[in-house]
C-alpha cells in the first residue's frame, strides 16, 4: 500500500512564506498521481485552524482521505479542542488501519509541571521549554495496547522524535514499549515517522526504520539574517527567520511486508540562499544538517 506524507507546512499568511494554497495542491497533486491510499501530516499544519478555516477545508475534504497529527504548533491560537474538532481527529492520539498495517498517531505535545501532563494549548507551553515534549502514562499504556491488537505491522506518525536524544523526552518508555512488542511478535513496528525538526534523516534501530522527515517548507534559523529583500520582509513577519525552499518536500511511501520504499523528492534554497550566508551553526543539535530535500531509499527489516 502507498501514502503521501509530508510535515510543517507551517500555513501562516504573513507570517511564513511557505505553505500556500498552491503548496497544499502540489502534494495532493502528487498523491493523485501516485494513487496513494490516504495523505497524513506529521504535525504544524498550521498555526491555529480557526484562523485558515478555508485552507484546512481544502485539506479535510479532499477525495482522498486525509488525515492530521498534532505538531507544537497547531494549538497556538485556536484551543485545543477547537483544533481537533476542525482537524476531525477523536483525540490527539489516535489510530487507524489501512492495506493490513496500523497507522499509529501519537501525541508528545505535553509538558509535565509538578506531577502534572499539560497539553499545548494557546502557546501555554513556552515558558516550560526544559518540562516540554512528553507522552503522559494514560497514552503510553494505550499505545501498548494499540499494537497488540493491530492487524499487521505498525507505524508511528508523531510530531517529535523518538530517535532523537533531543526529541521527545521520555523516548526511552516509547522505545521500550516498542522494543518488547517486537521481541514478543517481530515487526509489530517497522517505522516511525515524526516532523518538528526540519531535517532529512534516516536511521535504523533495533530493528525500527525511524524517518526524521523534513519540513515542507523552510528551515528556521533563530539568528536573524538580511540576505531576502527588505520589501518581502516587511510583508511576511518572520522571514527573515528562514531559510525556505522552493517546493513543497514530502514524500511517498510504499509497504510492501517489511520492505519500506520512501519516493522523497529534491527542492532548492529560495534565492540560492542557505545557512552558510547566514551566522548560524550549519548544524543543528543532533549533528544534522539542511537540506532542500526528502531522500529516497529502499529499506527491507529483518
Amino acid at each position: 500500500m502507498k501514502f503521501s506524507v509530508f510535515t510543517d507546512l507551517h500555513h501562516h499568511p504573513g507570517v511564513f512564506m511557505g505553505g500556500t494554497d498552491e503548496d497544499l495542491a502540489f502534494i495532493q497533486k502528487r498523491a493523485e498521481e501516485e494513487n496513494c491510499a490516504f495523505i497524513i501530516h506529521a504535525g504544524d499544519f498550521s498555526h491555529g485552524p480557526s484562523l485558515v478555516p478555508d485552507y484546512v477545508e481544502k485539506y479535510n475534504s479532499f477525495h482522498i482521505p486525509s488525515y492530521h497529527c498534532l505538531g507544537n504548533h497547531d494549538t497556538d491560537v485556536t484551543p485545543y479542542a477547537e483544533t481537533l474538532r476542525m482537524y476531525n481527529m477523536p483525540d490527539g492520539h489516535y489510530f487507524f488501519d489501512n492495506g493490513g498495517y496500523r497507522f499509529i498517531v501519537c501525541d508528545p505535545n505535553y509538558f509535565h509541571v509538578d506531577g502534572e501532563y499539560i497539553h499545548y494549548d494557546m502557546s501555554n507551553y513556552y515558558p516550560f521549554g526544559a518540562y516540554r515534549d512528553f507522552m503522559p502514562p494514560e497514552q503510553l499504556a494505550w499505545l501498548r495496547e494499540t499494537i497488540d491488537s493491530a492487524p499487521g505491522p505498525c507505524i508511528f506518525i508523531s510530531h517529535e522524535s523518538f530517535e532523537r536524544a533531543n526529541g521527545v523526552q521520555n523516548r526511552d518508555e516509547v522505545l521500550k514499549i516498542i522494543q518488547e512488542a517486537n521481541l514478543k511478535k517481530p515487526h509489530s513496528v517497522i517505522l516511525c515517522i515524526n516532523g518538528h525538526y526540519h531535517r532529512d534523516f534516516i536511521r535504523i534501530l533495533d530493528g525500527v526504520c525511524y524517518f526524521d522527515l523534513n519540513s515542507a517548507s523552510y528551515d528556521w534559523v533563530s539568528i536573524k539574517h538580511d540576505n531576502y529583500p527588505r520589501e518581502l520582509c516587511e510583508e511576511i513577519r518572520l522571514l527573515s527567520n528562514t531559510l525556505v525552499y522552493n517546493d513543497p518536500i514530502h514524500a511517498i511511501i510504499t509497504l510492501e511486508g517489511t520492505t519500506i520504499t520512501i519516493e522523497g523528492m529534491e527542492s532548492s534554497m529560495f534565492m540560492g540562499i542557505n545557512r552558510e550566508h547566514t551566522e548560524n551553526p550549519i548544524y543543528d543539535a543532533a549533528g544534522r544538517p539542511v537540506t532542500p530535500r526528502v531522500q529516497s531509499a529502499k529499506i527491507t527489516l529483518g
